[in-house]
């Protein structure tokens, strides 16, 4: 699965900023908008350690500077830490999007390594909402914690909010992590994929920020990839069978790419979510998508 010398890696490599990864589905939430499903019930999926250390190894070959992990919750994958370390050791920049839930006191080393930056995700600045949304009590009050924690050791952090409730303390929450110092925020309505789709809803494109397949791929816990997690219905190949390299030059992908259209905005500072910039994959991400793409 390693790409090769002879792999063709040009423009739709190098117009990758990020790689994500999920590398799990299992997560010790049940939020009620989760785009994966994710639960304490689901499982890692078919994806091995050694395929994950494949296609880590493939991306910082194609010249890929960061990979994102992400579940469902990365860190209750048992490898994760193995990761980071592999993905820093070939110089690539490693996120771990988290949702803070449980942080093992030895984890806080690996979060503080050079080139590693935290992702979190919140709700409200009240417990019992915030709690409603991710069907676990205490998570305000731990994924708070953490948040400080975090803040404290001077590690790179973002949050992302998503609108979930009616009425929901959406603005209160941005205020909140401001006063604890938090500073970069982005704030997003619920998309609808996984468990914030309807019943018997289709997939759609249109459910999309502009930027998945712009800048970014995900690779998905059965090893398909996909523009971004959110863009999990459609698929273009599955990297335990086919080189990573190989499906960034199919014309599945290229189909994808041209499918999908680019945000609406094109400033410096996009006036929908005030934080997205024409060059930047990271101004929305994978649950807080910030810009609607263009009708």
């Amino acid at each position: 699965m390693t790409a090769t010398a002879e792999s063709p890696v040009a423009s739709p490599v190098k117009g990758l900023d990020m790689l994500e990864l999920e590398i799990t589905g299992k997560c010790q939430l049940s939020c009620t908008h989760c785009l994966t499903e994710s639960s304490p019930r689901a499982d890692h999926g078919t994806m091995t350690t050694a395929d994950w250390r494949a296609v880590i190894a493939d991306a910082a070959t194609l010249g890929i500077p960061k990979v994102q992990l992400i579940g469902g919750e990365p860190t209750v994958h048992p490898n994760w830490r193995e990761f980071t370390e592999l993905a820093l050791s070939l110089g690539m920049r490693v996120e771990v999007y988290s949702n803070l839930f449980h942080v093992r006191p030895a984890w806080w080393d690996t979060f503080s390594r050079e080139g590693v930056t935290l992702g979190t995700s919140y709700y409200s600045d009240r417990a019992d909402e915030h709690d409603r949304i991710t069907g676990r009590p205490g998570s305000y009050q731990r994924t708070r914690a953490h948040i400080l924690e975090a803040l404290k050791r001077g590690i790179g952090l973002r949050v992302g909010m998503v609108d979930v409730l009616p009425g929901q303390r959406v603005a209160e929450g941005r205020t909140e992590l401001e006063a604890m110092g938090v500073r970069r925020i982005q704030v997003d309505r619920a998309r609808a994929v996984g468990r914030a789709a309807l019943p018997g809803q289709a997939p759609s494109l249109g459910e999309l920020c502009g930027h998945c397949a712009h800048g970014r791929a995900a690779i998905l816990p059965n090893g398909n990839l996909a523009g971004c997690v959110l863009s999990r219905g459609f698929p273009v190949g599955n990297v335990r069978e086919r080189p990573l390299a190989e499906l960034l030059w199919s014309r599945q992908w290229g189909r994808l790419v041209e499918r999908i259209p680019r945000p609406r905005r094109k400033t410096a500072v996009c006036g929908v979510c005030g934080v997205c910039t024409p060059h930047d994959s990271e101004g929305c991400d994978p649950s807080n998508e910030a810009c609607d793409p263009t009708d």
